[in-house]
């Protein structure tokens, strides 16, 4: 019957009966228990009180202990109805899933119980007490009770860390617990939830322990637990624990909190999606509801928070040591007078990407912004920067979404208009790619289709007739080129400084002014040998970057051999500059002059060229081919506009949805390979119908279908259940029986384009739920 995880309790005496934490396994142990009192109980009523004596002795109830307690004691939710049947008192078997359990095992003692067969119970009861093995597992003090049930991968309920830690608190109650339960616990649970009870009680560990990692919280929490000498510091501990609890609530529910201006901060957070924040906000708020920190100054240091989440993305550098540093904050916050200069320093100090003003403004220009971070926040940046231009008027963000002014794809009529807004020498794909995706490009839209991939001439009479302050600015312009792109990302350069405040300048270290991706750049063209050559992209494919950023860093700053880095089709650069103002030398001259064979055309040999393997073999990096090719398919996702690239988007947003759905999904199964088709199979080998996540490209749809082949039975089967079903889901779906064919199909479909990073994560998320939904409900049915 599996293993059983158990932990030595924190109340063992030296004298007595030795006691366990049940850490996996409660539910079989509670099942076999209550199924047991039933034989006792069926068998005490058909053949003799001799059977209660005696089941109760060996197996339920501790006889010779002070009260008799029961030998195993279920959690605070349960434990009124299973002492109830262990006890065998009037309220055993009532209408809670203990209840329910124990009255199925007596209807069915009562069903097989042969009057001419006096052994069939007995043969029962012995296969409970003997036909059953099971593996002890115990964890010795000091081991990870927790680590160990996740390693043996039981598949039962899951027993959160925060229930392990509750039950080690409470078991050192003694005659207190009930009365602290239902004082303090109880109401925790219910304003928290058992998930953001783990999350709790790991966000007050960090608090002293920068180091600890989430998966260890029970460990940790045990440690300081165990220093707990009596009973009133154990109750004491509960008492600190549920004012945590306050705090977390407000964070995770910023409505809770009264002052306008905090609830705003808070929001913000919250919106932001990020747990990294959660440590510095607990640490802020509970000192300020210990009465040492004014509103005002919280209010100022959640601003400072969240101008360094803005500005890493604005500069590229959205999750580079995020989690480290936001943990050492919390101890340089924790004991300051002003916890404002101190985040805001702390921040400031040693390579932490908090930009300044100045790496702001050049990185709006340079730094491809639609591909920092989740699509989520870059939203949110956007949209906080419309609400600053309208500050009295809400914004609706729930059908916007980020526009391309200069579309993605260069069409014909796109190519033609933008390259007339270019010197003649200009490569327009080049330019193109420099610009398309960086702040000044983008905006929010709520038509984003119907713009598509329009030339602005097209655009500029929607753009006018939206509720977006800001896209009434774009529309103002005759044209849309590089200029404009430029213009308008420096504007958006300086309301970031405005909005979001900077760090410590004067902290700030030389290595951060430059940026970490120059260094990393000039340390790849450091490597390239004389008479060979290579290319943007494969120089961005080697630091994990993008060929724009690297351009920037290569044009803008000293570098070594810039001349040996060309363009996809071995040419140089029609921008090339040298940093050296005094420099007028053609790099077509270096590379000649270094043995590079570079033909009237400009172009360099291709024999001579050096991909991203030799490249990083020629740093001594330690980057494997497998590692290059991910960044470089990456790379390709990011920039192509090669209509046969939708296979590999694709097999890319599947891999999404499969790693999403391991992780949240409990019914569907996502162990299938995705491949390059619109369609991946979630159900489970052993299910009919079929449950298919399908992407439809053309239409911009998604949707879930139950897939039904051989013959219209089960479907009728299935759709004469319609109301029951459609209750079971929480939604309505349609049903195509469709007469002219085998199959029949139930779906349910929504509107979104799997290739569009603003809406991928929530459609990876929403496919995964409906997926899960399908075989939960149609699975019960069918079976």
């Amino acid at each position: 019957m599996g293993s059983l995880v158990l932990a030595a309790s924190p109340d063992n005496g030296v004298v007595g009966v030795h006691k366990f934490l049940v850490v996996d396994g409660q539910q079989r142990l509670t099942t076999l228990s209550i199924l047991l009192a039933s034989i006792r109980d069926h068998l005490s009523e058909s053949d003799g009180q001799e059977h209660r004596d005696r089941i109760d002795a060996q197996y339920l109830v501790n006889t010779y202990e002070a009260g008799k307690p029961p030998k195993l004691v279920p959690t605070q939710a349960d434990r009124s109805a299973y002492l109830a049947i262990v006890r065998a008192s009037a309220e055993a078997g009532g209408e809670d899933a203990v209840g329910a359990a124990y009255r199925r095992f007596r209807v069915k003692l009562a069903e097989i119980d042969d009057p001419e067969d006096p052994h069939d119970i007995a043969a029962i009861e012995n296969a409970v007490l003997r036909g059953l093995a099971l593996v002890a597992v115990t964890a010795e003090a000091g081991d990870n009770a927790h680590r160990i049930f996740e390693s043996l991968n039981n598949t039962g309920l899951r027993l959160t860390q925060s229930d392990l830690l509750k039950n080690h608190l409470f078991m050192r109650l003694g005659d207190r617990a009930e009365e602290v339960y239902e004082a303090l616990w109880r109401p925790l649970e219910d304003k928290l939830g058992s998930e953001n009870l783990e999350l709790l009680f790991w966000l007050d560990l960090v608090q002293s322990d920068e180091k600890a990692k989430q998966s260890d919280t029970y460990v940790g929490q045990q440690r300081r637990f165990d220093t707990l000498t009596t009973p009133a510091e154990v109750e004491a501990e509960i008492r600190r624990i549920a004012r945590l609890g306050d705090v977390l609530a407000t964070i995770l529910k910023p409505e809770r909190e009264q002052n306008q201006a905090l609830r705003k901060r808070l929001e913000r957070i919250r919106a932001w999606g990020s747990t990294t924040a959660y440590p510095i906000v607990m640490q802020v708020l509970a000192q300020r509801a210990a009465g040492r920190v004014p509103d005002e100054k919280v209010i100022a240091t959640l601003s400072y928070l969240e101008s360094y989440f803005v500005r890493r993305i604005v500069i590229g550098r959205a999750t580079a040591g995020l989690n480290r540093t936001l943990l050492q904050a919390v101890g340089a916050i924790s004991g300051a007078s002003d916890v404002e200069a101190a985040l805001r320093d702390n921040l400031s100090e040693g390579r932490k990407h908090f930009a300044t003003d100045a790496q702001v403004r050049e990185s709006v220009t340079t730094v491809p912004f639609y591909w920092q971070g989740r699509a989520s926040q870059k939203k949110l940046i956007l949209l906080w920067l419309e609400e600053s231009l309208r500050p009295k008027e809400p914004v609706d963000a729930r059908q916007l979404t980020i526009e391309h002014v200069l579309p993605q794809t260069l069409t014909d009529a796109v190519r033609t208009e933008f390259g007339a807004t270019l010197p003649a020498e200009a490569e327009v794909a080049f330019e193109h790619e420099r610009l398309v995706h960086t702040l000044g490009n983008l905006t929010l839209t709520g038509y984003n289709s119907e713009l598509s991939n329009r030339p602005f001439s097209d655009k500029r009479t929607m753009l006018a007739k939206s509720g977006v302050r800001m896209n009434q600015t774009i529309a103002e312009h005759p044209t849309w080129g590089a200029s404009e792109i430029t213009d308008r990302g420096q504007a958006l350069a300086e309301r970031i400084i405005d909005l979001w405040p900077g760090p410590n300048e004067k902290l700030v270290g030389v290595r951060d002014r430059e940026t970490e991706l120059r260094v990393d750049v000039a340390t790849v063209l450091a490597g390239i040998p004389s008479g060979r050559w290579t290319t943007y992209g494969e120089v961005a494919v080697v630091v994990g970057s993008h060929p724009v950023p690297v351009g920037s860093a290569i044009a803008n700053h000293p570098m070594p051999n810039p001349w040996r880095v060309l363009q996809s089709g071995g040419t140089v650069w029609a921008q090339f500059r040298w940093t050296d103002q005094h420099r007028t030398d053609d790099p077509r001259d270096l590379l000649r002059a270094e043995g590079v064979d570079v033909d009237v055309a400009g172009r360099a040999d291709p024999e001579q060229f050096m991909d991203a393997v030799e490249l990083a073999a020629g740093m001594g990096l330690d980057i494997d081919a497998s590692t290059l090719r991910r960044r470089r398919r990456r790379q390709a996702r990011k920039t192509t506009t090669d209509p046969t690239a939708l296979g590999v988007q694709q097999v890319a947003f599947w891999e999404s949805v499969q790693e999403w759905g391991r992780q949240h999904a409990t019914h569907a199964s996502f162990h299938r390979s995705p491949g390059r088709r619109h369609w991946y199979p979630v159900h489970p080998a052993v299910l009919t119908p079929g449950v298919n996540l399908v992407v439809n490209t053309t239409k911009s749809r998604v949707y879930v279908e139950a897939y039904i082949e051989g013959g219209k039975d089960q479907f009728h089967a299935l759709h004469n259940q319609r109301q029951e079903i459609e209750r079971d889901l929480g939604y309505a779906v349609e049903w195509r029986e469709q007469p002219d064919k085998k199959a029949s199909r139930i779906i349910h479909e929504r509107p979104g384009d799997f290739r569009d990073p603003e809406q991928a994560d929530l459609l990876v998320q929403w496919l995964v739920r409906t997926a899960d939904d399908f075989v939960r409900v149609l699975h019960a049915r069918h079976a």
